[in-house]
Formats: C-alpha cells, sequence, structure tokens
C-alpha cells in the first residue's frame, strides 16, 4: 500500500543500476551511473575529520543548526559569490547535504497543491522532493541543441504564475549541464514583482563550469536578491560525498522557518564532518581547488564526447554528467542502458522520471571513470548498441 505523496515518485533509477553493478563486482564495468568521482577532496579537510575523529565536540547533536565555524563559513561562501553579506547567526543553517536543504526550504515554502518551476529535464530527486512537499512541478522546458542545452529566459518568466511558490534551479543543471545567465535572472526578477514566490538555488556545482567563467548568481540581480536562498553542499565541488554535509542561506524572514523544518527533519548534521567542510571552504587555494578539479572533469567529459562522436549526445556546459538520446538510435532508454550493461560492462541510467523532457535520454556520468578507461567507451557502446 502507498500514501498518498508516494503515487507519483517513481524513485530515481540509479540506485537500481549501481545495486545491480556492485552485485556483478566486476573492475573491468565501467561505473557511469552514479554521482561519484575519484577525484580525493581537499588536504585540508581529511586532516580535520581525522582530528575531529578525537573530539568530543564532535560527537554532539549540538548545535542543531551547525557549528558556529561552519555557518560562518558557508556565509561567508555564499556571500562573496552572490554579492551580499549573510548574517551566519541568522541567515544561515547546517544541512545534512544539499537534498536536504532542499526538502527543508520546500516544506518551509509550498502549501500542498503550490506550483514549483523548475527546468526539465530535472533530477528525479529534484523533481520528487516538490512532489513529497505537496507541490506540483511546473516545468521549463530545455532545449538540446549542437552547442549544448538551452533554456529560454521568457519561458522561464512565463511560468511563475498566480499558484508559484518557489523557482527551483541549478546552474550548472544535473543533469543536463546546462548553464543559466543573466538574462534568466531578468525574466525571472520580472515575473516575480508580481509574485510571492522564492528562488531555491541549488549551487552545488556552480564553479563546476567548463568556460572557465565564474557563477552567476540570482542574488547578484537586485530583483531577487531578497527572495533567492541558495542550498549549497560539499558533495560535488569539494568531493566530500561521505561527509553528508551542506548549508541553506537566505534572508532570515525566511531561515527561521527552514530551520525549524530542519530541526524537525533530520535534526542536525554529522558533527564529525562539520569542522572539515568549515577548512575546506575556507581554505587559501579553496577556489584553486575546485578550478583544477574541474579542469580534470573537462577532459572526461571531452573524451566522452569524442568517444561518442557518432551518437546523439548534447554536450555539458559543466556537471558530471551528459545526456545521450537513444530514442534516435529506436531504443528505449531503459532498453539501451540494458544492453550496455548485458553486452559491453557499462552501467549507465535510463532517466524515467527525470521530468517529461528526460524520457528520451541515457545519463553518463563522467566524473568517476579516467580518461583512460574512457577512451573504451566508443568501442564498448558500438559492441552494444552498434
Amino acid at each position: 500500500m502507498t500514501v498518498s505523496r508516494l503515487k507519483d515518485i517513481p524513485g530515481i533509477g540509479v540506485d537500481k543500476v549501481g545495486d545491480a553493478a556492485d552485485a556483478v563486482g566486476d573492475p573491468d564495468f565501467l561505473r557511469l551511473e552514479n554521482l561519484d568521482t575519484d577525484i580525493r577532496p581537499p588536504e585540508v579537510a581529511l586532516a580535520v575529520t581525522r582530528t575531529a575523529i578525537d573530539s568530543d565536540d564532535a560527537n554532539s547533536y549540538l548545535p542543531f543548526q551547525g557549528h558556529a565555524t561552519l555557518r560562518e563559513a558557508a556565509a561567508a561562501h555564499v556571500g562573496r559569490i552572490a554579492g551580499r553579506t549573510y548574517d551566519p547567526a541568522t541567515e544561515c543553517v547546517s544541512v545534512a547535504g544539499g537534498l536536504n536543504g532542499v526538502l527543508n526550504a520546500l516544506l518551509a515554502m509550498v502549501e500542498p497543491g503550490d506550483e514549483v518551476v523548475i527546468c526539465d529535464p530535472a533530477y528525479a530527486g529534484l523533481v520528487n522532493r516538490i512532489r513529497l512537499a505537496g507541490g506540483i512541478p511546473r516545468f521549463v522546458r530545455s532545449i538540446p541543441a549542437a552547442d549544448g542545452w538551452h533554456t529560454d529566459p521568457d519561458a522561464l518568466g512565463a511560468a511563475v504564475g498566480p499558484r508559484t511558490a518557489a523557482v527551483l534551479l541549478m546552474s550548472p543543471s544535473m543533469p543536463t549541464g546546462a548553464v543559466l545567465s543573466d538574462a534568466h535572472w531578468d525574466a525571472l526578477a520580472g515575473a516575480l514583482e508580481r509574485s510571492d514566490a522564492w528562488v531555491i538555488y541549488d549551487a552545488a556545482m556552480e564553479r563546476i563550469r567548463f568556460d572557465e567563467r565564474g557563477p552567476s548568481h540570482p542574488a547578484l540581480h537586485p530583483g531577487l536578491a531578497d527572495r533567492t536562498v541558495t542550498v549549497g553542499s560539499a558533495s560535488k565541488e569539494l568531493r566530500m560525498i561521505g561527509w553528508r554535509v551542506g548549508w541553506v542561506v537566505g534572508p532570515a524572514r525566511i531561515m527561521s522557518d527552514i530551520g525549524l523544518v530542519g530541526l524537525t527533519n533530520v535534526v542536525c548534521q554529522v558533527g564529525i564532518a562539520q569542522q572539515a567542510v568549515a577548512a575546506a571552504l575556507t581554505a587559501d587555494d579553496a577556489d584553486g581547488d575546485v578550478a583544477e578539479a574541474t579542469g580534470v572533469w573537462r577532459r572526461r567529459r571531452d573524451t566522452v564526447l569524442e568517444q561518442l562522436a557518432d551518437y546523439p549526445c548534447v554536450r555539458p556546459d559543466g556537471g558530471w554528467s551528459l545526456l545521450v538520446d537513444t530514442t534516435q538510435l529506436g531504443l528505449a532508454p531503459a532498453e539501451a542502458s540494458a544492453r550496455l550493461f548485458d553486452r559491453a560492462k557499462v552501467a549507465t541510467t535510463p532517466m524515467n522520471g527525470w521530468g517529461p523532457g528526460g524520457e528520451s535520454y541515457l545519463r553518463i556520468v563522467f566524473a568517476n571513470e579516467p580518461v583512460e578507461r574512457l577512451a573504451e567507451l566508443g568501442a564498448r557502446f558500438r559492441t552494444a548498441l552498434g
């Protein structure tokens, strides 16, 4: 029996493919199904984590909203990129990973039946959290082209209506790698002049851009600054996936509610991880560390695009993954995924439930395999798909 809130939540598919690949246990498998990476976290984060294991302060529920050093580091980090000053005491809380922060923000903003605008295709975990909070996704289609994905700014603005409670955006987007720009913030600011809706900006990958440009943050726009809530995470840019630490930063008038949801939901974050994340965010070489990792991921993306030049791939402008339209090959994504798994030892994820625009696509994660192994991908695709 399924309760009504789970009726339209099918899962994400990644778990099934990942479990199947783990069960095989064959090191020859190319693991392209899950957002993992083999690039180590910053050394300072590893050292501080080791020290925290012996700290009594790290082995505590308190403080519930996150250690002061982490909140200070996160507020300063977001403020530097957003061009604002945030009070770590009233405008920042720590959360157990970015998606926990997204759900907390949605639960603090969305009444059952409210709409949440989101670009499509979208990560199923974001879509599912909108539905879990009682919201209705309002999809804005991103269009694939030879030079990547494009989201029409006017279409994004037009999607905001009287029932809109929030606009949930990610740039670069997951899984497309699409990047949003000032034109999108202009369109949103105009639309939100007649609305009380919030902007939830998922910043988990904002510095993982392959154009060597810095992040374009919606709070830099004067019309969005007072209604933007930023959700960040140590998982992608800092490669600290297992630490499960993120942060939510925004105006005090909504942050108290988001903090209350967090206290009622996960309660607190991983104690031994918080100081390590703070150290990674504030390290002197923090931006250089992310840039170095991004250079590795860019080379891996380029290798996949070269290997699959004869297949209908869409080039990502950032992030960890790219999409292949298998329907142009006469195959449903699930069938293509099964053939790659069974015939070529390649684990990939069909995007069922990743927004209506994702139904034609297979996702390939290039963040977790070195270039030398990715150089085999073309031959494996030909073996499995022809």
